[in-house]
């Protein structure tokens, strides 16, 4: 039999890293106060730092800078940092961290936790478990979270005076809430049964969905490609919660029985055999919750899998405007003719160790109009043509010779938005977002006058958030972003219009 090529293409959402499984153990350590006494809760406080793994340092930071360094003979999980009576020296926002395995490795930072020494308290966390929708066989709950241990909760819903729900914390500082009703719900707390309550939580929505709402199907990686002849072929269901779900592989109406394995209860592999499967598609999924009487979601956006033999003549490419130096913020034509009609067309990007699958047609003539639209540096590669029958025996085409385009100039600039207004008070997070028009590059935001990144993220998406944490005073100036990609094609785009960082001390 001749070798088989195999293409992918998705239609819908792409996934980056977010689709391999997560197995990475928890480093990020908790920081709390613990008050003397809860009628007095800031006359003498000492703050706890508790880390999933030992640790022989812990360091405690303070409105974004260093405050106090503790290095213990034994390794421990927990050591505490006494503040006593809470002043004006004292008050502000902490986090700690504590060394891995090397002095010089510390672990993420903890979350925030706001010290005030003043009435009302600050205010709690809420966040919904596991997701913040309502439907049918599934337990949501919402976690109310504070920074003080041993208060007494209360969570509120938007609209309902009458609404309340109280829940004591103990030895503890959080409290899980059942939610049966949507909302926006919100949640404060109090020390004593007659205290003044806290400020509230930021608010909460909780939606109510007759269904679940649909997964994304899509083949294991970060794009479409081709793949070596007889490779093992495998498409991923990401559902938006793990909890007890069933999972279906459906062509139309059809439930295909393929293998299935999971390295996690939010996601399952389908492992398919492209031979036995025939047909091309399109695929989607589908899941349940495992209780009984649970609806299916909604299906995924479909997906669509192709395979070629190589034994149908290539394929011609040809460009309009014609020529390999299109200008820059043109649109360039790519056209796939074959000798006959009723064909699928695909069009590819070659590199040397790949061959993305960038578009599909199924057009009732002999040839397909690929269309790129606002060219630049980024689309410089060489391209190719493919064909397929779109019935029995499927055989497919040779790929085109390829097209050169080559187009000159800097990647266009990013543009650069600041997600705060005003000083940022010392001790909370910058942040800010990044976008160009180039997928499946790595934005790196710059300091001015500064050579090395601040912040550098690779992802497959377009724009990404790009975060300051815990930002103090020697965090202030001028930043500005930019984007580059080695796997498009060496380049680096110019740098967008700087937004300006300023630092406001507690």
């Amino acid at each position: 039999m001749s070798p088989l090529v195999v293409f992918l293409l998705l239609w819908g959402v792409t996934l980056g890293p977010a689709t391999e499984a997560s197995t990475a153990i928890k480093t990020q350590p908790s920081l709390w106060a613990k008050a003397e006494s809860l009628l007095e809760p800031w006359a003498n406080v000492t703050l706890i730092c508790q880390t999933p793994l030992e640790s022989l340092d812990f360091q405690l930071l303070k409105d974004g800078g260093v405050q106090e360094l503790a290095h213990v003979a034994m390794p421990t999980t927990k050591y505490q940092f006494p503040l006593g009576a809470v002043t004006s020296d004292s008050k502000g926002l902490y986090r700690c961290r504590t060394t891995l395995q090397s002095p010089d490795t510390w672990t993420e930072l903890s979350d925030l936790l706001e010290v005030t020494g003043t009435e009302p308290l600050p205010p709690p966390s809420l966040s919904p478990e596991p997701v913040s929708w309502i439907t049918p066989g599934l337990n949501t709950a919402l976690l109310c979270q504070a920074g003080l241990q041993g208060v007494t909760f209360l969570l509120k819903r938007e609209g309902k005076d009458d609404f309340l729900q109280v829940a004591e914390a103990g030895e503890g500082r959080q409290a899980a809430f059942p939610i049966s009703q949507p909302g926006n719900y919100s949640c404060s707390y109090r020390t004593a049964a007659a205290g003044s309550s806290s400020e509230p939580s930021p608010a909460v929505r909780v939606q109510e969905h007759a269904a679940p709402p649909k997964p994304v199907l899509t083949f294991r990686g970060f794009f479409p490609e081709i793949l070596p002849p007889k490779a093992p072929n495998s498409l991923l269901c990401l559902a938006p919660l793990s909890s007890g779900l069933e999972f279906q592989l459906r062509r139309g109406e059809e439930v295909l029985k393929v293998h299935m394995s999971s390295t996690s209860p939010d996601r399952v592999m389908f492992d398919m055999n492209l031979e036995d499967l025939g047909d091309h598609g399109p695929f989607t999924c589908r899941y349940r919750l495992s209780s009984k009487g649970a609806a299916w979601s909604s299906d995924s956006s479909p997906l669509e899998i192709m395979w070629s033999d190589r034994t149908l003549p290539a394929p011609v490419l040809t460009a309009a405007p014609t020529g390999p130096h299109p200008e820059p913020g043109s649109t360039v034509q790519l056209r796939c003719t074959a000798a006959r009609a009723g064909l699928r067309f695909a069009l590819q990007r070659l590199a040397p160790r790949e061959a993305r699958l960038l578009q599909l047609q199924s057009p009732t003539g002999t040839q397909a109009v690929f269309t790129l639209r606002d060219v630049s540096v980024a689309d410089s590669a060489n391209y190719s043509c493919v064909y397929m029958e779109r019935a029995r025996p499927y055989a497919g085409s040779l790929p085109s010779a390829p097209l050169e385009l080559r187009v000159h100039g800097p990647a266009p600039r990013p543009q650069l938005q600041a997600l705060w207004t005003g000083p940022v008070p010392a001790g909370r997070d910058a942040v800010l977002r990044c976008e160009g028009p180039v997928p499946d590059v790595t934005f790196e935001l710059l300091r001015e006058g500064e050579k090395e990144p601040s912040v550098r993220r690779s992802t497959p998406s377009n724009s990404t958030l790009l975060v300051l944490a815990f930002v103090g005073p020697q965090h202030a100036g001028k930043y500005s972003c930019r984007y580059s990609s080695a796997r498009r094609g060496a380049f680096q785009s110019e740098l967008s219009r700087p937004a300006e960082l300023l630092v406001r001390g507690n």
